[in-house]
This record gives structure tokens, sequence and C-alpha cells, in this order.
């Protein structure tokens, strides 16, 4: 029997004497309460963490499988309420990866100056949406990942897209996005979606990718494994 399970058996048992022994105390039942949940809490903590940091086990809030396509529909369907006049100013891009992956990719020039991590003025209202949506639906992992192109050494596009993720996830944090939801990477000039040979394409290859992906119950470290 684990502790949590222990912290139970013990309140029940609290409960039952507080009930049958101290009828003359006008607080008992309030006495009584606060045992139960001192209780729960217990057991709510030993759930919902791990050394790792991630969540084990029946974590409190995680979703049932049957209930993660409409969750993730309806976190979409927001995204794009909200988002509507980044996306057609075509500074945010939404993109369903699969059924339970959706990704938010941020156009480099709206989001940072050149060559800085530093969040334009202009763009933090647009990451204010993203981070009211994501901070609403809870129970989603957010991963937050930085991207360059190929211009300077790759060292340097490392360190820049690693700074600019850690850019945008503070920035959702400070909003009221738990830090715990988050993963942060950068993968530099590893990963491009277009050529580096032309503007346009070194354009679109520097992005910093939102992908927000459920906490599922009995497979909730699925949420937190790095997007491929």
């Amino acid at each position: 029997m684990n502790r949590a399970r222990h912290a139970l058996v013990a309140a029940v048992a609290t409960l039952v004497v507080t009930s049958g022994c101290a009828t003359d105390d006008p607080n008992r039942r309030t006495k009584a309460g606060a045992v139960v949940g001192a209780a729960v809490g217990a057991i709510a903590g030993n759930q919902t963490s791990s050394k790792n940091g991630k969540y084990a086990g029946a974590a409190i809030g995680a979703l049932t499988g049957a209930a993660v396509g409409h969750y993730m529909d309806n976190q979409q369907r927001k995204l794009e309420e909200r988002l509507a006049a980044e996306v057609g100013a075509n500074d945010v891009r939404l993109t369903r990866v699969d059924e339970e992956t959706l990704r938010v990719d941020l156009n480099s020039e709206a989001t940072f100056d050149i060559n800085s991590a530093g969040i334009r003025s202009g763009f933090r209202t647009s990451l204010d949406k993203v981070a009211d949506v994501v901070a609403e639906y809870d129970r989603t992992a957010v991963h937050v990942v930085g991207h360059t192109d190929s211009t300077g050494s790759e060292s340097y596009n490392q360190r820049l897209s690693e700074k600019r993720a850690d850019a945008v996830a503070r920035h959702l944090v400070g909003d009221g996005v738990d830090r715990t939801r988050t993963r942060v990477a950068g993968r530099g000039e590893s990963a491009p979606i277009d050529t580096n040979a032309t503007s346009s394409g070194r354009s679109r290859n520097r992005r910093v990718e939102i992908y927000l992906k459920p906490i599922v119950e009995g497979r909730e470290d699925q949420a937190f494994r790095a997007p491929a």
C-alpha cells in the first residue's frame, strides 16, 4: 500500500472517530472535511508528479482517450478564431498535424528582429492570444521549438534558435500558461522546410513552432515527448 492509500485510510479512520466520539463538538464536520481534504490532496500530489517533472499515473485533469479528438477540435477552433487576423497576414499558420497534435507556426519576421531573440512589441498581443487559449485548455503539453536558416555558423544558429524558443515560452508562461506544461528546444538550421538558396526559402526556415499535444490518462508521458 503506497503513501497516498495510507493517507486515505488514516483520513477515513479519523473521520469515523470524529463522527462517532465527538458528537458534542459543533465543528466536527468542518474538522472531518479538512482531514479528508488533506488525504485527497496527498493522493493528487502522488499522481501528478514524478522525479523527472512529467505527469505520472492517473494525472489529475488528464483526458480520457475518447475525449481527445473533441478536446483538440475545440482548441483548434478557438485558436483559429482568436488568431484570424494573424493567419490572414501570414504571421501565424495553424496546422493539424494529426488527431492529437496541433502546430502553431510563428513567422520569424513578424516575431523577431533580425539576429535578435527579443519579441517584437507589435507581436506580443498575438502571443497573448495564443497564451489565453493554451491556458484555458490546460490539459495540453506545450512544446516550443526554434529554427533558423543556414546563414551564419551552425553554433550561432543553434544558440539563436534556443533563445528564440525560450523567449516565446517565457512569454506564454508570463501570460498564465503553467511552466510545468512547457518544453523548449532549439534545432538551429537542422530542420529546414524550404531551400536556403533563396530569400523566401530562408524566411520560411526562420520560425518558431508551438506544438500542442493532449495529456491523456494512462499515457501522459507521450504528451511530453519531443515532436518529430
